[in-house]
């Protein structure tokens, strides 16, 4: 089967509110690199990625282009666009200018790989698996099976029910999707938005399934797919990173 088109929209919009800092968390320093640097290298390196649309903050673009894309010469970025106040909204900018244009090779019937840029841990591997995973599914999410117990709480804060941890996945990204069917759950969502019609999205698999109830795939990834939000999310990527033999560097 002829591989389709595949575009990374690395999701670098976000803030540094709970890591307690000035600097958003996507641009902090890990191993001597900014925390974005790690996924867009995987991209940069990927066989399976073709092109890249990033998101960050509409201040930050300058920044992104000159301290990031051309210091470490990142070739794959097509397009460096302004996010908004919430992450569905920036995925959705990030549709509407792959729709648009914005990329060196239009990608109309081809996958779309949702992911954050706070998580550092890509890998190649992730992509292929999520890749096959889309192309049998047409959507498909990152995910590890849970490790605790999960209690569900009452207005009370008691125990109102405990769910079989057996079924229970946290989820991760990237998320995949046929292009044209995540382009088209996203503009269905603004559509009913837009009528008055509130929808609480907590992720982009919950807009397939909420617009479309399309099954999602869950693709068992890896714990070491940590998302930075937290100093001690921090703490524990450097332990990974040395764990992984990355040098620091000065750069």
């Amino acid at each position: 089967m002829e591989k389709k088109r595949c575009t990374a929209v690395v999701l670098a919009a976000g803030s540094g509110k709970r890591m307690c800092s000035d600097t958003a968390k996507q641009f902090m320093t890990l191993g001597g690199r900014p925390i974005l640097w790690y996924s867009l290298q995987a991209v940069e390196r990927s066989a399976i990625i073709d092109d890249c649309v990033l998101v960050t903050g509409e201040k930050d673009i300058p920044y992104v282009r000159q301290d990031i894309l051309e210091r470490y010469g990142f070739r794959k970025v097509s397009a460096v666009i302004a996010g908004w106040r919430e992450r569905y909204e920036s995925v959705w900018n990030a549709l509407r200018a792959m729709a648009e244009g914005c990329l060196t090779k239009p990608n109309a019937d081809g996958y779309a790989f949702i992911h954050d840029g706070a998580r550092p841990f890509l890998t190649e591997a992730l992509l292929e698996s999520t890749y096959q995973a889309a192309c049998r599914y047409r959507a498909c999410v990152a995910a590890v099976p849970v490790k605790d117990t999960i209690k569900i709480a009452d207005s009370q804060g008691f125990v109102a029910q405990t769910p079989d941890r057996r079924r229970l996945w946290a989820v991760q990204t990237p998320q995949v999707f046929e292009t044209a069917l995540i382009t088209e759950a996203y503009r269905e969502l603004f559509a009913r938005l837009e009528a008055g019609k509130p929808l609480s999205v907590t992720d982009d698999a919950m807009v397939v399934e909420e617009m479309y109830g399309i099954p999602v795939k869950l693709v068992e990834a890896s714990y070491r797919n940590i998302k930075i939000t937290t100093p001690e999310d921090i703490r524990t990527a450097e332990g990974l990173l040395q764990e992984e033999g990355f040098p620091e560097i000065s750069k």
